[in-house]
């Protein structure tokens, strides 16, 4: 039973951060010389990439059906990827089958989560020194939705990965089965910040793409957020 209020949530400026990488050039992109081998290339990746494996229907979780077409316009790629993208252990509010769409009311929100999560990468494989730039993904983001805003103490909200996760994954996949879109919730890593977890594609309405940011790792400090443009 879920014991949070509902609300009809609609925000036309909600922020999500994507490594540039995903954004500006495609993966292949450097790996061929002319359309020939850019369609050899396209095929070999239609075997393992999970964003057309999922547009095929061949993944456990996710329904091509409830995945967006071109038809959406910009970004229309980004949106499906982020369900179909997991990893592993799954997130606060997902796991390892089907993803979401995470974003924030503010986009110091997003570097402030961001940053924790990729310091810790970086810790555990021993880096101290790093750049990353991210794109600013500007979503509006309509649906019924639970709120948990003022509920900082529930479980599905402890900092530690090791509880929290479970209990938001339990919790995210009991609205699903509601019907629900989301679920809103005060920001774990910034303090006064309010996040988003999109459970479902058709929640987002329309994304355009805003500023960049790069952040620095230097000598294991860090990161120095860069406004980029």
């Amino acid at each position: 039973m879920i014991d949070f209020p509902l609300v009809d949530f609609n925000e036309a400026h909600t922020h999500r951060l994507l490594s540039s990488a995903y954004v500006d050039e495609p993966a292949i992109a450097p790996l061929y010389d002319d359309d020939d081998e850019k369609e050899i290339l396209d095929a070999l990746e239609a075997r393992t990439s999970s964003r057309l494996l999922g547009q095929a229907g061949k993944l456990d979780e996710v329904s091509p059906g409830e995945l967006l077409t071109e038809t959406f316009g910009y970004g229309w790629t980004y949106v499906n990827a982020a369900f179909v993208y997991t990893r592993v252990g799954g997130n606060r509010f997902n796991g390892e089958g089907r993803g979401a769409w995470y974003a924030a009311l503010a986009v110091e929100t997003c570097l402030a989560e961001v940053g924790f999560h990729l310091t810790r990468e970086l810790k555990n494989t021993g880096e101290t020194e790093n750049t990353t730039q991210y794109v600013q993904l500007l979503a509006h983001i309509a649906g019924r939705m639970a709120s948990l805003v003022g509920r900082e103490g529930e479980p599905c909200l402890d900092p530690d990965t090791a509880v929290g996760y479970p209990a938001g994954q339990k919790l995210a996949e009991e609205m699903r089965g509601q019907g629900l879109g989301g679920i809103i919730y005060p920001a774990v890593r910034h303090a006064g910040g309010t996040c988003i977890a999109t459970l479902r594609p058709d929640c987002i309405r329309q994304v355009t793409r805003g500023a960049s940011y790069r952040l620095v790792w230097s000598g294991g400090k860090g990161p120095e957020v860069v406004f980029v443009k």
